[in-house]
């Protein structure tokens, strides 16, 4: 009759000390109870570098992040007449615009005037008289909703233009693209 048992046989003894390979004895601060520390040590360095890793991402993230405003915002509509080489700019909606610090970019079928217009002006090279609203020096600089500002280009500045012309306006405030306009002149 065999004897059966769930367990080691009763002349085998476990020390606690062994490693369970022949009873020799293994160093309790190797591998006994000094691995939980370690396993916190390792646990906290970890913690800690995920730590800083995400104080710099959000560091990094913060710093791109911009407090000055991208300029005013506002919507604008172009006419262009062909016949009297006029542009009129429409002020829609938005903020208000001070035009002494617009700057003003015509382009006739993709090329630029040789002359620009120097915003506000009253007579200016390459422009027939006088621009209206607030493109002109002698009126208040602020343009708001609702007000046309135009100017007419010289037959002296190049290229003309003419009806079923392509023209496109830029308007900048300090140096920041606040509009993009595109029309044909009719």
């Amino acid at each position: 009759m065999s004897r059966r048992s769930n367990g080691p046989p009763s002349d085998w003894s476990v020390d606690p000390g062994s490693d369970c390979t022949g009873g020799e004895s293994v160093d309790k601060t190797t591998f006994g109870s000094n691995v939980r520390a370690v396993s916190r040590l390792v646990g906290v360095l970890a913690l800690l570098a995920i730590t800083v890793l995400l104080a710099t991402m959000v560091a990094v993230g913060a710093s791109t992040l911009s407090l000055e405003s991208g300029g005013p915002t506002a919507a604008f509509d172009l006419a262009v007449d062909g016949e009297e080489s006029t542009v009129a700019i429409d002020h829609r909606q938005g903020d208000a615009i001070d035009v002494t610090e617009l700057s003003i970019r015509i382009t006739v079928d993709g090329e630029e005037l040789a002359d620009q217009p120097p915003v506000p002006f009253v007579g200016a090279e390459g422009f027939d008289g006088s621009p209206t609203g607030p493109f002109n020096a002698e009126t208040d600089p602020e343009w708001r909703t609702g007000e046309r500002a135009s100017v007419t280009v010289a037959g002296t500045n190049d290229p003309e233009i003419e009806s079923a012309d392509t023209v496109g306006v830029t308007l900048a405030v300090d140096g920041t693209r606040i509009a993009t306009l595109e029309t044909t002149a009719t």
